[in-house]
């Protein structure tokens, strides 16, 4: 497997410290200078790779997205019941290490209705993103209706939408109280919602 060249390290490198700062501060909240502090690059370096705070942004994003859709591809394409992977996607959301966890790490929770108002490249790169992401879902949602581990839904896409809603609405809650109760009960109701035995009242 051949390496990165250094120029392509020194981008992700920035694109990863990046991260990690507009997670705590916003992408409005983190300032170039702070940028360039936490990855150790002059100024220069940093508009080799972008033109612009928000080309640098939309890099960002696109790198959350890529890396956030390859985790639920590895899992998706592992051993296992599509049951037993989707209740591994949503336990997963109560970790609260960064490295692992969904919620404490996501950048659609953080950055959504920000970045909305504030640029539509950066908006519509998140918004592909979900849509990528729901449609896996529902892959799944289908996958365990034919084993038998999911209970048969008349629209899985639908459903997907719906639980992917549900799950970032949690996150947000959580944030607000400190506490995974709004996570706990997404994954209650979830959990009883694909239930194999679940019946249509």
């Amino acid at each position: 497997m051949t390496q990165p060249r250094k120029s392509e390290q020194t981008r992700q490198h920035i694109l990863e410290t990046g991260r990690e700062l507009v997670l705590h501060g916003g992408f409005s909240g983190v300032g170039l200078s702070q940028i360039l502090a936490a990855s150790g690059v002059p100024k220069g370096s940093f508009y080799y790779y972008f033109a612009s705070k928000e080309v640098f942004g939309c890099a960002l994003l696109q790198d959350y997205v890529d890396d956030y859709l390859g985790r639920f591809d590895a899992l998706a394409d592992g051993a296992g019941t599509a049951g037993a992977k989707l209740r591994n996607y949503w336990t997963a959301w109560l970790d609260n290490d960064k490295a692992s966890g969904i919620a404490s790490g996501c950048l659609v929770v953080k950055l959504a209705a920000e970045i909305a108002d504030l640029s539509n490249d950066m908006r519509m790169i998140l918004d592909a993103g979900v849509d990528q992401m729901t449609a896996r879902i529902a892959d799944l949602l289908r996958a365990g209706a034919a084993d038998g581990t999911v209970h048969a839904l008349p629209d899985p896409d639908a459903t997907a939408r719906v639980l992917y809603a549900q799950w970032l609405g949690a996150a947000i809650l959580s944030k607000l109280s400190q506490t995974d109760s709004a996570l706990r009960d997404a994954l209650q109701d979830t959990t009883r919602r694909l239930s194999p035995e679940q019946t249509e009242k």
